[in-house]
């Protein structure tokens, strides 16, 4: 079955960086576009990045511009958030996410945290 398993997330300063990583398993990876969302207490999920199968193109959201990059290793099954210049606005639990036959798989989340 589909599978998605987010890490890397934490505590980190204002400034701070960290990179997220999602681990795909049950479903051809490399066939499939991959986004990263997140969800902050009492605000509606909300999409930051999509990059196509080949990683031949990615797509950032307005608000995480030029702060946020999408990467993939389709070797390795993962699809990686890069997160830079981290504000405490940013503080949401992060999911990764991919549309396989019509159906939204999720993972579980990885709580990002952004406070001094």
């Amino acid at each position: 079955q589909v599978q998605l398993v987010e890490s890397g997330g934490g505590l980190v300063q204002p400034g701070g960086s960290l990179r997220l990583s999602c681990a795909a398993s049950g479903f051809s990876f490399s066939m499939y576009a991959m986004s990263w969302y997140r969800q902050a207490p009492g605000k509606e999920r909300e999409l930051l990045a999509t990059i196509t199968r080949t990683s031949g193109s990615t797509n950032i959201a307005d608000s995480v511009k030029g702060r946020f990059t999408i990467s993939r290793d389709n070797a390795k099954n993962t699809v990686y958030l890069q997160m830079n210049s981290l504000k405490p606005e940013d503080t949401a639990v992060y999911y990764c996410n991919t549309l396989v036959r019509s159906y939204a798989y999720w993972g579980q989340g990885t709580q990002v945290t952004v406070s001094s």
